[in-house]
Order: C-alpha cells, then structure tokens, then sequence
C-alpha cells in the first residue's frame, strides 16, 4: 500500500467525520443522544465527528440507523469510507518518537496537494538533509539517546518522499534568511543544507523564497504557519500551528483567510525562486 493511500485515511476520517455530523445536525440529534446510542459519551461523538478517532463498523452503522440513512448504497459508502479511514499510516510504525498529536499531522502533510510554508527557526522539516536533521533533533533534546536521535531522523526522510512521490504535492515554502543563518552543526552541515536548497528548489513542484533581513518588518510578524489544501472537495484549508508539546489546527475560513493573505504577501514581498536561488548561493560563499 502506498504512503498516499495510507496517508488519506487520515482524511477519509474527517471526511466521515463531517458527514456524520451533517447527518446528526440535520436530525436535530443532540451528541449526547448520538453517544448514548452507541454506548459512548457526548466527547466520544465530538472526537469522532473531528475525526480524530478510528470508527468502529458498529458504531458507525448504529449511528446511521439513528440518523435515518436506509439506502443500503449510501450506508455501504459510508461503511466503506469507515473502513478505509482505519487503515494504519507508515507512520505508526514510529510511534515511540512520534508524539500522537504530530501523528495526524503527517497524516494530512501526505494528503495534501499543496503546502504552504513560512518558516523562522530552522529551515522546514520536509527540506531539512539527515545531517542538518541530526543536529536540529540533538539541539532540540540533548539528552535523547543515539539510537532514538537516527528513529527522528529517519521519520523526516521518510515524511520527505513524498515530494518525489508520483503524485507530490506542491510545496510553496518561504524561509526567513534568520532560518539559513542560524548555525545547525558544523560548517559543512550547513553547507551541505544551503547546497540541498538550491537543488531542491530547481523542482517542478517546490517553490522557495527566502525573506532577506533587509527587507525589514514582514507579514511573518506572527511566527511560522504551516496551510494544508487537499484535493477533496469537502474538505476545508487547514493552518497548522506548531507549539512545543501540542498543535493547533485552524479551519474557521475567516481565520484561514487572514493566513492565507498573509502567505501571499509573503510570497509577493520575498525575491522570486530564481532571485532566492541567488541569495542561497550567497550566503553558501559565506559559509
């Protein structure tokens, strides 16, 4: 099974998860009648209509049933788009390094048909080298051992596949020049990164600006942001808001439009990639 299927049953659970409570909504059924219904409670019902659950066949046709869904082809769909959201993401398989709230966010990241980016601290996760990689994840826990120190960095090269998959993404990412400048290991660490950026960069799919110092105060004034789009019709763009032991997820469109222009101002107000290419290979003289 490919990353990309695995990587959509993230999205088949919201998506179920949406149809499930536009089906509640429209019955006029409280979550707390819907919990009781399936032996659960009120949060069960919350957890599930976010999708941030697996669903069990029983609840979900239990539910139905509540809600007055009888057309056996329309149940079967809905069945169907359970099962396939239940499936196990590669990810999984990186569980003890993997913190459960950043697990559906890699979900989403390999759904996604496009991803925006604005980044301050380091360069992005999905464009970091397994050297750079290597001395973010030390800096960032010291005390780790060796061996879960190479479980993190394996986790980002695998999450980086995806930008060579047969249906990659687009990657639209803009990188703040303190990003590049900020020293992650030795000198030829970050040689190593700024050569990695100028060749990735020269990809159908990846678009990278960097936001030179001079340019002066910004539209990144807020800190970095990541937007997710998805190539299924139902579901809405998401902003993912990284904090140190949590994430927030933002999806209210007027919140997600003030992102969204603040990305384009970004992406207006930065050198184009040709020009960003240029100052990357600037600042590899001066490394």
């Amino acid at each position: 099974m490919s990353a990309s299927e695995t990587s959509g049953s993230v999205v088949r659970r919201i998506l179920l998860g949406s149809q499930l409570r536009r089906l509640r909504e429209s019955r006029g059924i409280t979550r707390e009648a819907a919990g009781y219904s399936i032996r659960a409670s009120e949060s069960k019902i919350s957890r599930m209509e976010l999708g941030r659950v697996s669903f069990k066949a029983r609840d979900v046709e239990d539910l139905l049933t509540l809600y007055g869904v009888t057309d056996e082809r329309e149940r079967e769909s809905l069945l169907a788009l359970a099962r396939e959201a239940n499936i196990a993401g590669w990810w999984h398989s990186y569980g003890d390094v993997l913190p459960g709230w950043f697990q559906t966010y890699v979900g989403l990241e390999g759904a996604a048909s496009l991803i925006r980016v604005y980044e301050v601290q380091f360069v992005h996760g999905l464009l970091q080298t397994a050297e750079y990689a290597r001395a973010v994840v030390t800096r960032g826990i010291p005390e780790a051992p060796e061996a879960e120190i190479e479980r993190r960095v394996a986790l980002r090269q695998e999450r980086q596949k995806l930008l060579i998959a047969e249906r990659a993404p687009q990657l639209h990412c803009v990188l703040d020049e303190a990003a590049l400048r900020r020293p992650y290991g030795d000198r030829s660490v970050m040689r190593g990164q700024l050569r990695h950026l100028i060749d990735i960069s020269e990809r159908p799919n990846v678009q990278l600006q960097v936001m030179p110092f001079n340019f002066g105060g910004h539209a990144g004034e807020s800190g970095s942001f990541t937007m997710l789009r998805f190539p299924e019709s139902d579901l809405s763009d998401l902003v993912y808001l990284e904090q140190l032991t949590s994430a927030l997820y933002v999806d209210k469109p007027e919140e997600v439009g003030q992102y969204e222009r603040a990305m384009e101002r970004l992406q207006e107000d930065s050198p184009d990639p040709a020009q960003s290419r240029d100052l990357l290979r600037g600042l590899l003289q001066l490394t």
